[in-house]
Protein backbone atom coordinates (compact mmCIF):
# COMPACT_ATOMS: atom_id res chain seq x y z
CA UNK A 1 0.00 0.00 0.00
CA UNK A 2 1.20 3.40 -0.97
CA UNK A 3 0.00 6.67 1.07
CA UNK A 4 1.16 9.72 0.32
CA UNK A 5 0.03 12.92 2.64
CA UNK A 6 -1.74 15.79 1.95
CA UNK A 7 0.90 17.72 1.22
CA UNK A 8 -0.73 21.54 0.77
CA UNK A 9 -1.62 21.49 4.35
CA UNK A 10 1.81 19.88 6.05
CA UNK A 11 5.33 20.72 6.06
CA UNK A 12 7.74 17.50 6.18
CA UNK A 13 10.00 18.32 8.83
CA UNK A 14 11.58 15.39 10.16
CA UNK A 15 12.56 12.28 8.92
CA UNK A 16 12.25 9.34 11.68
CA UNK A 17 14.55 6.14 10.53
CA UNK A 18 13.29 6.78 6.56
CA UNK A 19 9.97 7.86 7.43
CA UNK A 20 9.01 11.58 6.90
CA UNK A 21 7.41 13.20 9.56
CA UNK A 22 4.61 16.06 8.57
CA UNK A 23 4.05 19.35 10.31
CA UNK A 24 -0.02 20.73 9.73
CA UNK A 25 0.54 24.05 11.54
CA UNK A 26 -3.12 24.94 11.42
CA UNK A 27 -3.80 21.68 13.75
CA UNK A 28 -0.45 22.45 15.67
CA UNK A 29 -0.36 18.41 14.62
CA UNK A 30 2.14 16.06 13.35
CA UNK A 31 1.57 13.45 11.08
CA UNK A 32 3.34 10.15 10.21
CA UNK A 33 2.19 7.21 7.66
CA UNK A 34 2.66 3.52 8.05
CA UNK A 35 2.20 0.88 5.03
CA UNK A 36 2.09 -3.04 5.03
CA UNK A 37 4.38 -2.81 2.57
CA UNK A 38 7.19 -1.83 5.09
CA UNK A 39 9.52 -4.18 7.48
CA UNK A 40 9.04 -1.93 10.10
CA UNK A 41 5.34 -2.37 12.58
CA UNK A 42 3.36 0.44 12.77
CA UNK A 43 4.11 0.05 16.75
CA UNK A 44 7.63 0.76 15.79
CA UNK A 45 7.09 3.66 13.50
CA UNK A 46 5.11 5.17 15.62
CA UNK A 47 7.37 4.97 18.70
CA UNK A 48 10.21 6.82 15.83
CA UNK A 49 7.54 9.11 15.32
CA UNK A 50 7.22 10.49 19.18
CA UNK A 51 10.25 10.53 19.77
CA UNK A 52 11.20 13.04 16.55
CA UNK A 53 8.00 15.12 17.43
CA UNK A 54 9.26 15.21 21.11
CA UNK A 55 13.39 15.73 19.79
CA UNK A 56 14.42 13.04 22.37
CA UNK A 57 16.19 9.54 22.13
CA UNK A 58 13.49 6.72 21.40
CA UNK A 59 15.08 5.03 24.62
CA UNK A 60 13.96 7.75 26.41
CA UNK A 61 10.37 7.60 26.06
CA UNK A 62 7.87 5.71 28.23
CA UNK A 63 7.28 2.14 26.92
CA UNK A 64 4.58 2.21 24.14
CA UNK A 65 3.22 -1.48 26.24
CA UNK A 66 2.36 1.07 29.59
CA UNK A 67 -0.21 3.05 27.44
CA UNK A 68 -1.37 0.29 24.61
CA UNK A 69 -0.28 -3.46 23.50
CA UNK A 70 2.23 -3.22 20.44
CA UNK A 71 1.20 -6.50 19.41
CA UNK A 72 -2.76 -5.61 19.27
CA UNK A 73 -1.73 -2.05 17.55
CA UNK A 74 0.58 -3.90 15.28
CA UNK A 75 -2.48 -6.75 14.49
CA UNK A 76 -5.02 -3.38 14.24
CA UNK A 77 -2.79 -1.91 11.30
CA UNK A 78 -2.29 -5.18 9.37
CA UNK A 79 -6.39 -5.78 9.46
CA UNK A 80 -6.86 -2.63 8.09
CA UNK A 81 -4.19 -2.84 5.72
CA UNK A 82 -5.30 -5.96 4.15
CA UNK A 83 -9.54 -4.86 4.21
CA UNK A 84 -9.54 -1.75 2.94
CA UNK A 85 -11.19 1.05 2.52
CA UNK A 86 -12.02 0.89 5.88
CA UNK A 87 -12.53 3.50 8.50
CA UNK A 88 -11.57 3.09 12.04
CA UNK A 89 -9.51 4.88 14.69
CA UNK A 90 -7.68 4.19 18.01
CA UNK A 91 -6.87 6.88 20.30
CA UNK A 92 -4.79 6.57 23.12
CA UNK A 93 -1.78 8.68 25.39
CA UNK A 94 1.96 8.41 24.97
CA UNK A 95 4.60 9.77 25.94
CA UNK A 96 2.30 13.22 26.92
CA UNK A 97 1.45 13.08 23.56
CA UNK A 98 -2.05 12.23 22.24
CA UNK A 99 -2.16 9.99 18.90
CA UNK A 100 -4.67 8.92 17.41
CA UNK A 101 -3.97 5.61 14.51
CA UNK A 102 -6.86 5.48 11.50
CA UNK A 103 -7.59 2.92 9.57
CA UNK A 104 -5.20 5.12 6.32
CA UNK A 105 -2.38 4.09 8.10
CA UNK A 106 -1.93 7.27 9.41
CA UNK A 107 -0.48 8.24 12.93
CA UNK A 108 -1.85 12.08 14.39
CA UNK A 109 0.51 13.10 16.94
CA UNK A 110 -0.69 16.11 19.20
CA UNK A 111 2.21 16.57 21.45
CA UNK A 112 1.79 18.26 24.87
CA UNK A 113 0.65 22.00 25.41
CA UNK A 114 4.56 23.93 25.64
CA UNK A 115 6.01 21.74 23.55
Amino acid sequence: MSVSPPSDRLTPVDDAAGRTVYYDEDGDTYHVWWSSDESQSASTALVLAVASVLETDPADLETLSRRIDPDALDALFSHWARHRPGTGSVSFRFARCAVTGYASGEFRIEPPEGD
